[in-house]
C-alpha cells in the first residue's frame, strides 16, 4: 500500500495549509508563496534542507496557535514538497510540467505575482549557484516570465514591469510554467554530482582487530575469545 503521506494534498488539505501559514503571523509566506519557492529549491543545484528552508516559510518571529498545528504544518509542507519534487522528477523522462498553485485575486483572475516573489526567495537562498544561468543568454530567457511577474509591483518605479507586457497575462504565466521544466532538465546534472558531494562518508573501524586468541583489550588477562568477544558474533 502506498504511503498516504506521500499522496499529493488534496484541496481541503490545500486549503488547510493555507490557514496555518496564515496562523503564524505576517512574516509567514501565503501557500501560493510556497509553491514558487519550493519549486525554486527543487530545481536549483544545490540541496536546501528543511531546517534551512523552514524559517523563510514561517518568519523568524513565527508564533502559531499551538504546538499541534506547528507539527501538521511541517507535515503538509513536506508532503508538498515532495509533490512538487515527484512531478518535476518526471519531465526528465515525459513530455510532462508542473503545475503550480496559484490563487485568484479579487477578481477572479491567475496574476501569479506572489509564486513569481516566492520563487525569487528560493533562487536568493543559493543565489551564487545560480550564477550560470543568468549568464547563459540563450536560456536565461527561461527566467524572463518570473521576472516579469515579480517586478510588476515593484516599489522602484524604475525597475517596475511596463504594463504592455501583461497584455496576455495567461500567456506569460504558461511561458513560467514551460520555463520550470527547461530550468530543472538545465541543473539535473549538477544536482547530481553535489547530491554525491555531500553524501555521508560510510563508518570505518578506527581501532585494529583484536584476533579471538590475543588477550582481551580490557585487561582482565583472559583470551578475548573466552571475555570480551564470547558473545561476538563470528
Amino acid at each position: 500500500m502506498k504511503d498516504r503521506n506521500a499522496k499529493p494534498l488534496t484541496e481541503h488539505e490545500l486549503d488547510r495549509l493555507e490557514v496555518l501559514l496564515d496562523s503564524f503571523g505576517d512574516e509567514a509566506m501565503t501557500l501560493e508563496m510556497v509553491d514558487g519557492f519550493f519549486a525554486a529549491l527543487i530545481c536549483g543545484p544545490e540541496l536546501v534542507l528543511p531546517h534551512e528552508w523552514l524559517p523563510a516559510v514561517l518568519g523568524t518571529n513565527a508564533s502559531p496557535a499551538n504546538e499541534k498545528n506547528a507539527e501538521k504544518t511541517l507535515q503538509l509542507l513536506i508532503r508538498h514538497w515532495n509533490t512538487i519534487a515527484d512531478d518535476l522528477e518526471v519531465t526528465l523522462h515525459e513530455d510532462a510540467v508542473y503545475l503550480p498553485v496559484l490563487s485568484l485575486d479579487e477578481e477572479d483572475r491567475v496574476v501569479a505575482n506572489e509564486w513569481a516573489e516566492g520563487f525569487m526567495a528560493g533562487m536568493d537562498m543559493r543565489r551564487e549557484s545560480w550564477t550560470d544561468l543568468f549568464d547563459d543568454e540563450e536560456r536565461a530567457e527561461w527566467l524572463l516570465p518570473v521576472l516579469t511577474l515579480y517586478h510588476e509591483d515593484d516599489p522602484d518605479p524604475e525597475l517596475r514591469t511596463d504594463p504592455e507586457a501583461f497584455e496576455d497575462r495567461d500567456e506569460i504565466i504558461q511561458e513560467m510554467i514551460a520555463g520550470l521544466t527547461h530550468i530543472y532538465r538545465y541543473f539535473d546534472a549538477r544536482r547530481k554530482e553535489n547530491a554525491l558531494r555531500d553524501a555521508p562518508e560510510p563508518m570505518r573501524r578506527t581501532s585494529e582487530k583484536v584476533g579471538r586468541n590475543e588477550p582481551c583489550p580490557c585487561g582482565s588477562g583472559r583470551k578475548y575469545k573466552h571475555c570480551c568477544g564470547a558473545n561476538a558474533s563470528t
